[in-house]
């Protein structure tokens, strides 16, 4: 497999406080079936839960986080990627990053095949939300063109911003929106919504401590909230979600 598809897994920053390790230990709860002894991978980690800001790394932790990260980049948690399978693209924006998973379902489950993230370009960080997750789409579809040009059949893109199913059919549109709109109209995909609280993958991409600037991290109650909680993956479709390109 391709490393390059999981850089932004392994140069994940060691975590600087709780909020960070909730979100790391989110994404690996995910994926903690398709990880041999996962839970014995982590024993280390959750025990610095107990202990005051700022977080001190202890050498079993820190080996546990490397081995940790190493782990979503080995089978039998990644696939090949595939023309037949249903896909998915997952994205997430939050104030100063972008975040993307790229993924395929299969018999045993949903498997990923990339991982996408970037910082916001100083331009970006006055962009309305809306517009920052709509940007967060269309930079994970022109980052896997290639694979999602390829499909034998229509993709999947999840975002927590509802409205996003209805605006880009505005008559009404920004120049910026125009400009993304027709970027989007080469891909054949509908567009569904989901609670950001279930946007695990994707935000803990999007909200990883290296994309903030020094003042620190927002105090987000989202952040707070979102990770922990995500053992059983469940769908969430609102009706007439649909969007076709």
């Amino acid at each position: 497999m391709d490393s390059y598809k999981f850089k932004q897994i392994l140069n994940s920053p060691q975590p600087k406080n709780i909020k960070a390790l909730q979100s790391f230990l989110g994404f690996a709860n995910f994926y903690h079936g398709s990880i041999k002894n996962s839970s014995k991978k982590i024993t280390a980690l959750t025990s610095l839960f107990k202990k005051d800001f700022p977080l001190i790394f202890n050498e079993e932790a820190l080996s546990q986080f490397q081995i940790l990260k190493e782990a979503f980049t080995t089978a039998p948690i990644l696939s090949r990627f595939n023309p037949s399978p249903p896909t998915i693209v997952e994205t997430d924006a939050s104030d100063y990053a972008l975040g993307a998973v790229l993924s395929q379902v299969n018999d045993s489950g949903n498997h990923p095949i990339a991982f996408y993230s970037r910082k916001l370009l100083p331009a970006e960080l006055n962009y309305e939300v809306h517009d920052k997750a709509l940007l967060g789409i269309v930079w994970a579809l022109k980052r896997w063109r290639a694979f999602l040009l390829s499909l034998y059949n229509s993709f999947e893109v999840l975002t927590d911003h509802s409205f996003l199913q209805y605006s880009m059919s505005s008559k009404v549109l920004t120049f910026c929106q125009s400009c993304w709109d027709e970027c989007l109209s080469e891909f054949h995909f509908t567009i569904t919504y989901r609670p950001g609280r279930l946007a695990t993958l994707p935000g803990a991409l999007s909200l990883r401590d290296n994309v903030y600037p020094e003042r620190g991290l927002p105090s987000s109650a989202r952040i707070l909230k979102m990770f922990i909680k995500c053992s059983n993956k469940m769908e969430f479709k609102s009706q007439d979600s649909s969007w076709s390109k």
